[in-house]
């Protein structure tokens, strides 16, 4: 799967337009939120930011209201005068009325409720869905839940499900599947687990909602150089073997081939 947006992508509430810069420069890539960081009140004036901001539209995204809601149609209607083309649905659940979605967009589906969680392998295939990303909050209140952690911090088993089916549905799509935020930006040694987990997992990218976060994110995407060494090591040994072989002690196939070139991918990003 290719993923050109980076693994720290920060999240930049739309009508805060003299943040818009300052959030692209010190991110991989940035969501302009136009769905729950801007009150409905202040909608109609940060899409007229949208269309006077003058950003470069390869590293932006969109987060847009959800499909059954007033906003959105206002929302596509503001990105046609702007050249923006990555956009974020909030809410993605109904694969049907997402693939009516203008074709001139690219979209990054946010399963971030039960019945989005349920469609995700369906969202999945439709050619304009580039990635899949995953919410914890929403998706737990959406059955009634009222918090996505546990005291220890830890994901309850709920939101991990929702995380693994995201990265698999994706996964086996080619698609790129992007890790939920952390909200608690104190919290840097949880982050850090969590990114670091989500990166040898297969996931292209950690959305965040805070600047501080995205150093934490990159360098946990960033494989260290005993892991750089090992692959360029282990991809050297392979050459002109022929099936399993034996290297360092360890039996070598073709999957653990593919975990070294994942490092070493991600190592040159």
């Amino acid at each position: 799967m290719t993923w050109d947006l980076g693994p720290a992508i920060l999240f930049c509430p739309a009508d805060r337009p003299e943040r818009y810069a300052k959030a692209l420069e010190r991110a991989d890539s940035v969501i302009l939120d136009l769905e729950d960081a801007v009150a409905p009140a202040d909608k109609t004036a940060a899409r007229g930011f949208l269309i006077e901001s003058e950003l470069d539209p390869a590293r932006v995204i969109v987060r847009v209201n959800p499909l059954d809601s007033d906003a959105f149609a206002a929302d596509l209607a503001t990105l046609s005068q702007t050249d923006y083309r990555t956009i974020m649905l909030a809410k993605a659940e109904s694969p049907k009325r997402i693939a009516q979605i203008d074709a001139r967009f690219r979209l990054v589906a946010l399963l971030e409720t039960a019945k989005g969680v349920s469609q995700a392998e369906r969202i999945a295939d439709l050619d304009s869905v580039v990635a899949l990303m995953w919410g914890a909050e929403d998706l737990v209140a959406s059955i009634g839940g009222t918090s996505s952690r546990k005291p220890n911090g830890r994901y309850r088993d709920i939101a991990r499900y929702a995380r693994a089916r995201t990265l698999l549905a994706a996964g086996a799509r080619e698609k790129a599947a992007i890790d939920a935020v952390h909200l608690d930006i104190s919290d840097t040694k949880r982050l850090r687990i969590e990114a670091t987990d989500a990166a040898a997992s297969g996931f292209a990218a950690t959305a965040c909602v805070h600047p501080s976060q995205v150093e934490v994110i990159r360098a946990a995407y960033r494989p260290d150089h005993r892991e750089v060494a090992w692959a360029e090591s282990v991809l050297a040994a392979a050459e002109g073997q022929r099936g399993v072989f034996t290297f360092e002690g360890r039996m070598v196939d073709e999957p653990v081939l593919r975990h070294a070139r994942g490092i070493l991918r991600r190592g040159g990003a």
